[in-house]
């Protein structure tokens, strides 16, 4: 029950018109000055928890940046109006490659390297960019309206969280858990250092597949013959391979063979790894340049002949005829050298995949270097937390115990395979920008692992040596702190009291595509170093589409930036924008071409409410998500609705009593019919949130304000006013700011701006703070989430408003068939239930823009009344406008009104005479089902007899 209101002036102006920029600019700040995202930690209540996924600092806002902050603020929202402690973390990711790739490319603008500055002069340099233009993305995360709390926000190279990275890695070193070896890793040859799976883009790419004899060294006349897409990589060959129980080989198992124009001789060797169908049958088998000769060369104690520098040149263990040539010329010489040898069967078309660094396009080298490892599958030490177990074990555990659940649910799966199936995890990254690696090596190789450079010494000195440290030059690949945040943003290694409330948080919100890259490497971590999972849900969202489906990309220049959908852009500035990037003349003519079609007057503003509502309504477990301007516009006129509809209930509310009646409690079932409804979206939206069905929750709002709210109640809410007793109309106002209220905080978590703005003025009147003076301090934010009241629902309410509002349509459609003008009034005589009639009167003659309604005792009585007229039948009730009518078009509305009520009947007997829909449908189906049959038949004779006396 809202409070009765202290009837004090209170400002309730708005504007015409909804603005949402400039709503925008005033709450953003004025919430991050308030404080309102900051947590409470109040003991009892629930502790809700959200850790923004760190974006790189060189980024810009995306879709799909905007589309999981739209789903992670909403969350927060939600739950800190549902009055729990509620905390939502912001930060940055330091990026490695990517900002060293930024910071390069403004030295080369200076023919500057940063060779040539020095890594420490460099690493300043970097930093400076950072704190100039690095952050762009934060201030675009605020655009969308995060209620984060922004005094968190943290980065990852930052003093703390960069403790909290070396105090890993030296507890994981000292467990046995880190190691550094020589292994297979993928390397990129421009940026000259390791990456990770997720930096390799393959691509379909047009090659040859070159067949080369490879000569026995007993027999020089008989050859076996391998098919390979690289031949330069066979100065590396170090075996060839058969599978065992392939019949046509079985006499060269154990066999040497001839490496073509190299001096060495190699094994054939057998395996299951071939696959026998494919090709000759035959294999080459290059363990330091192939992942899976990689594990081959390991089951077989192959050696391991790495033929490339680090810059992808061929290197001193080749023929020295080809040492120091880059990859490709090497392979062309050598394809020349194999044909004159007669040594080159075949040389065939051929579609491979190719991997290439997603930043550079350099092609990626399966690269045998030394690197840092973490020893996921290792068993952890006495003493640590999960002895015995391996970090993938527990991993794995987690989800299977439901300690983890994945929304949707199959992505557990993926989950799963990628765990089970893992291998030792390279964390070091061959460049200057990052957490440099602690670790310390001694003139002879000796490796000292240590939180600084003194207890580097320390150490040192108690294992007896005493001479010169020189520091890993390498660096941590980026995922390695971004795997920690879950427990280093709150403050880990010490016990704080963010640890205690928000680890675990409460929900992850992420792409499928880092599920592995992140998800599990933090369900690893967390749990290694507090027990702890690092989050209970994780809720996985598609990618965004455009409206074709199609993926954006700026090569096929569909690329939506959501701040231009906020603000809008005009075409010139949209087309510009698109071709910046653009290297090919032609391609940049096809992109502005399809711009200017697809875009002929530019984007829009949409602001930021609409963007998150079309997200909110398309966030579809397991799908992608297709987004269209069309539905943001929709969107936009659903904010424009609410705002108008705001503007009637404060016109017709200021400067009255709006509080309850109850010593003439007069409320009309009208007002019940809204109040119930409104528990009813009210739960569905709550389960919404429950179950993280965003786009139920959108859907629920829509239809509830806009059909039910705006469209009905607000038009029965005129009536009241006009028509209704002073108790009525008080009730009536009382009832149109309890429902709109109550929707703005229902609506609050997705669309943020409009409902505050709407909030400040609706509130005082509703009773919701006692004077104006308490608003200063009021935001809807903190106030408590809506909860539907079980005792407000009114199912017979509801009926009579299904009924009024068939009757009205009723009337609509006959005065649409009449073509009557919205000017032209004219009388309506209804026949029926005299006592239900007796209430819809006042509202079917408004709505319907009648005359008068007349009420007939029975239908003769309205038969003798309206001869001729044109009629409609709503269930028992008879309605006809009295009105001269075209004899013959009023027989052809009739006869195809019976046709659809015969077709109707025939359905329904269609069913009724099926023995097996009878048996086997539930009782109250088949019960019905001919309780429709019965009120088809009944007005199918009512129209039947209208046409006989149309006819008469």
């Amino acid at each position: 029950m809202l409070e009765n209101i202290v009837m004090n002036k209170i400002d309730t102006t708005l504007s015409k018109s909804f603005e949402p920029h400039a709503i925008e600019a005033h709450w953003r700040p004025q919430w991050e000055q308030k404080g309102y995202a900051k947590p409470t930690f109040s003991p009892g209540c629930e502790d809700f928890s959200i850790l923004l996924p760190p974006p790189n600092v060189t980024g810009t806002l995306h879709m799909g940046h905007a589309f999981n902050q739209t789903i992670m603020d909403s969350l927060t929202r939600y739950h800190r109006m549902q009055g729990a402690n509620t905390l939502w973390v912001p930060g940055t990711d330091h990026a490695g490659i990517a900002t060293q790739l930024v910071v390069e490319r403004q030295l080369k603008q200076h023919n500057l390297s940063r060779h040539e500055l020095g890594r420490q002069a460099f690493v300043e340099r970097v930093w400076a960019w950072k704190e100039t233009s690095g952050s762009i993305i934060t201030q675009q995360i605020k655009r969308l309206g995060a209620s984060t709390d922004w005094s968190r926000e943290y980065f990852t190279m930052s003093p703390h969280m960069s403790q909290a990275v070396v105090e890993v890695f030296v507890r994981l070193y000292e467990q046995g858990l880190i190691y550094r070896g020589k292994r297979l890793v993928n390397w990129d040859p421009k940026l000259g250092t390791a990456v990770s799976d997720l930096e390799v883009i393959s691509t379909e790419e047009d090659g040859s597949l070159w067949h080369i004899r490879y000569p026995l060294v007993d027999d020089s006349s008989t050859y076996l013959t391998v098919a390979t897409t690289r031949p330069e990589t066979m100065l590396g060959d170090a075996a060839l391979m058969v599978h065992p129980q392939d019949e046509r080989y079985q006499a060269f198992i154990g066999k040497m063979v001839r490496l073509p124009l190299s001096e060495r001789e190699i094994p054939v060797i057998a395996d299951d790894y071939v696959d026998p169908t494919f090709g000759s049958g035959v294999v080459k088998v290059t363990p330091a340049h192939d992942f899976n000769d990689y594990q081959v060369g390991q089951r077989h104690q192959l050696p391991l002949i790495n033929i490339f520098t680090l810059d992808a040149k061929i290197n001193e263990n080749a023929p020295a005829r080809w040492r120091g040539l880059e990859q490709h010329e090497a392979r062309r010489l050598i394809v020349a050298e194999l044909e004159v040898q007669g040594l080159l069967a075949a040389v065939k078309p051929h579609k491979l995949m190719v991997p290439r660094g997603d930043r550079t396009q350099a092609v990626i080298e399966p690269m045998l270097t030394d690197q840092w490892f973490v020893a996921v599958n290792k068993p952890a030490p006495a003493g640590s937390l999960h002895p015995g177990q391996s970090m993938a074990a527990t991993a794995i555990e987690a989800v299977r115990q439901g300690k983890i659940k994945f929304t949707p649910e199959n992505w557990s799966n993926t989950y799963y395979q990628w765990l089970e199936n893992i291998q030792d995890w390279c964390i070091s990254r061959q460049l200057w920008w990052g957490h440099q690696i602690p670790a310390w090596y001694g003139a002879e190789g000796q490796i000292y692992v240590a939180r600084n450079e003194d207890e580097a010494r320390e150490e040192a000195r108690a294992q007896g040596y005493t001479g010169p440290l020189t520091r890993d030059a390498d660096v941590l690949d980026t995922w390695f702190s971004s795997a920690l945040v879950p427990f280093s943003a709150h403050g880990w290694p010490n016990q704080t009291k963010e640890l205690a409330h928000f680890l675990p948080s409460s929900v992850l919100v992420t792409g499928f595509d880092i599920i592995f890259f992140w998800v599990a490497r933090m369900v690893m971590l967390t749990q290694h170093f507090t027990g702890q999972v690092p989050f209970h849900t994780v809720y996985i969202h598609g990618l965004v589409r455009d409206a074709n489906g199609q993926k954006m990309s700026k090569s096929k220049g569909n690329i939506l930036d959501p701040i231009d959908l906020i603000d809008g852009i005009d075409l010139d500035a949209l087309i510009a924008k698109r071709l910046a990037s653009s290297q090919d003349p032609q391609q940049a003519a096809e992109l502005e071409q399809k711009t200017r079609a697809e875009f002929p007057h530019g984007i829009p503003s949409f602001g930021t409410d609409a963007l998150r509502f079309t997200f909110a309504s398309l966030a579809t477990p397991g799908r992608n998500i297709n987004f269209a301007l069309a539905r943001c516009e929709g969107y936009r006129n659903f904010c424009n609705k609410l705002w108008n509809a705001t503007r009637f209930v404060l016109m017709n509310c200021e400067d009255q009593d709006s509080s309850i009646n109850l010593a003439h409690n007069e409320s009309s079932l009208a007002d019940r019919w809204i109040l119930s409804l409104l528990q009813q979206v009210t739960d569905e939206i709550d389960k919404g949130f429950t179950e993280l069905r965003f786009d139920l929750i959108a859907n629920a709002l829509y239809k509830f304000v806009w059909d039910e709210y705006c469209d009905w109640y607000l038009e029965f809410a005129k009536v009241q006013l006009q028509t209704g007793t002073p108790a009525q109309q008080q009730n009536t106002r009382y009832t149109l700011l309890y429902v709109l209220e109550t929707v703005l905080r229902l609506a609050h978590p997705i669309i943020p701006f409009i409902t505050e703005a709407l909030w400040q003025k609706v509130a005082p009147l509703a009773g919701r703070y006692p004077t104006p003076a308490a608003s200063e301090e009021a935001s809807i934010m903190v106030q408590p989430y809506p909860r539907a009241l079980k005792e407000k629902v009114d199912l017979a309410a509801e009926q009579w408003a299904t009924q009024l509002k068939a009757v009205i349509d009723a009337c609509r459609n006959l005065r649409s068939e009449m073509n009557l003008g919205p000017a032209q009034r004219v009388p309506l005589f209804a026949s029926g239930d005299t006592q239900l009639l007796t209430t819809f009167a006042p509202y079917v003659r408004a709505l319907a823009r009648l005359s008068e309604v007349t009420l007939s005792a029975d239908e003769a009585t309205l038969d003798a009344a309206t001869a001729g007229a044109p009629v409609a039948l709503v269930g028992a009730l008879k309605l006809a406008l009295k009105v001269e009518i075209d004899i013959g078009a009023e027989h052809a509305r009739l006869t195809k009104e019976v046709q659809r009520i015969e077709l109707e009947i025939s359905k329904c007997n269609a069913k009724l005479q099926n023995n097996h829909f009878v048996a086997k449908a539930p009782a109250e189906v088949v019960e019905l089902e001919r309780k429709r049959l019965s009120e088809y038949a009944l007005i199918l004779s009512k129209l039947n007899t209208q046409l006989t006396r149309l006819a008469g």
